[in-house]
């Protein structure tokens, strides 16, 4: 079963968070969450435990108890569904024509840019 934690102190390492983990049973991984720019913890993991119940034991025990200055948050870990659950990311476009940030002054709905011309209906 894979398990979210959140509310986990900054410094905490994923050997620290094994420790707190397999008190309950076998762990198959545990992994904190570390920011690829600043290579920091985001103050959350994720940990497997192939036994359910052991599984369901550490949630139950863990859940809401205080570890650092915040209360955990344990719980089933939920499958991400849609475009952001992992997967190829495209890369960010370089350069290229870019509609909404064109140069010029800004236009109106019907094309125009907004300034008032008296001889242009006549």
């Amino acid at each position: 079963m894979k398990i979210f934690v959140a509310g986990l102190p900054y410094d905490l390492d994923d050997a620290e968070l094994t420790e707190i983990f397999e008190k309950f049973g076998a762990i198959t991984s545990a992994k904190v969450a570390i920011d690829k720019e600043t290579g920091k913890s985001k103050g959350f993991a994720f940990v497997d435990m192939p036994n359910r119940d052991e599984a369901k034991d550490a949630i139950e025990s863990l859940n809401d108890m205080s570890l650092g200055k915040k209360p955990l948050v344990v719980k089933e870990a939920e499958e991400r569904t849609g475009p952001s659950a992992g997967g190829f990311r495209k890369p960010p476009a370089a350069g290229g024509f870019n509609r909404d940030n064109r140069s010029g002054p800004p236009r109106d709905s019907r094309g125009g840019t907004g300034d008032y011309n008296r001889d242009r209906d006549r």
